[in-house]
C-alpha cells in the first residue's frame, strides 16, 4: 500500500512537472544510478565528507560559486569588512582562495560554516547515526538530459526529529551523473541562436 501510495504520489509529481514546462517528463526506475548517487551525497552531508561530496558536483557550478564570493569580499565597503570574510575561512589575503580548486574551495567554504554553527559533537553523531534517506522518485526531462530526484529525509537531533523534503537535480559531466546545485534556485540562461550571430 505504501509503495502505491508513494508511485501514485511520484506520477502526479510528475505530470504536474510536464504539464507546468510543457517538457516530456518519464519516471525512471529506482535502480538508476542517480538513486544511489543522491543517498551518496546527502550521506556524505550529513557526515560532513566535503571531498567526497565534491566529487558528486558539477564543477562549472563549483567554479561560479567560487568566483561569486570572492568578487563579494573584493566588493567589500572596508578593509575592516574585507578581512572579516576572510578570517571566515581562516585565510589572510584573498589571493589565498582564489588559487584554490572549486572543490577545494567548496570543501573550504563548508568546514568553515559548520565551525561558524559550532554543533556539539553528540547532536552531529545522533544526527548521523538516525539518519533515514528516502528517494520517492526519478524524473528524466527528455531531450534535456537531466535527471531529477525527490528525496525524503529524517534524522534526530537529542530533542527533535527533522524531517526534510529535496528536490536534487543531475546533469551528465564527462559522460557521469553529477548533481547541478544551482538548477532550481537560479534559471538556466542559453543565448539564442539569432543572438549569437549579430
Amino acid at each position: 500500500m505504501h509503495s502505491v501510495r508513494s508511485f501514485f504520489r511520484f506520477a502526479l509529481l510528475a505530470t504536474s512537472f510536464a504539464l507546468i514546462t510543457g517538457a516530456k517528463a518519464n519516471p525512471l526506475p529506482m535502480d538508476h544510478p542517480c538513486a544511489e548517487l543522491v543517498k551518496k551525497y546527502l550521506t556524505c552531508v550529513v557526515n560532513q565528507d566535503w571531498k567526497t561530496a565534491a566529487a558528486l558536483l558539477q564543477s562549472a557550478s563549483l567554479e561560479r560559486k567560487q568566483k561569486e564570493t570572492i568578487a563579494i569580499i573584493k566588493t567589500a565597503p572596508t578593509m575592516t569588512e574585507e578581512q572579516q570574510m576572510l578570517e571566515r575561512f581562516g585565510v589572510k589575503e584573498i589571493r589565498e582562495l582564489e588559487k584554490l580548486t572549486p572543490q577545494e574551495f567548496y570543501i573550504m567554504d563548508r568546514e568553515a560554516w559548520h565551525k561558524r554553527i559550532n554543533a556539539a559533537p553528540e547532536v552531529t553523531q545522533r544526527k548521523q547515526d538516525t539518519l533515514k534517506i528516502m528517494v520517492l522518485g526519478l524524473v528524466e526531462e527528455k531531450g534535456k538530459d537531466y535527471v531529477h530526484a525527490t528525496v525524503r529525509t529524517s534524522q534526530e537531533t537529542l530533542t527533535d526529529k527533522i524531517e526534510e523534503l529535496f528536490l536534487i537535480s543531475f546533469i551528465k559531466q564527462d559522460g557521469k551523473w553529477v548533481i547541478s546545485p544551482e538548477m532550481k534556485d537560479r534559471p538556466i540562461i542559453t543565448p539564442l541562436e539569432k543572438a549569437t550571430k549579430k
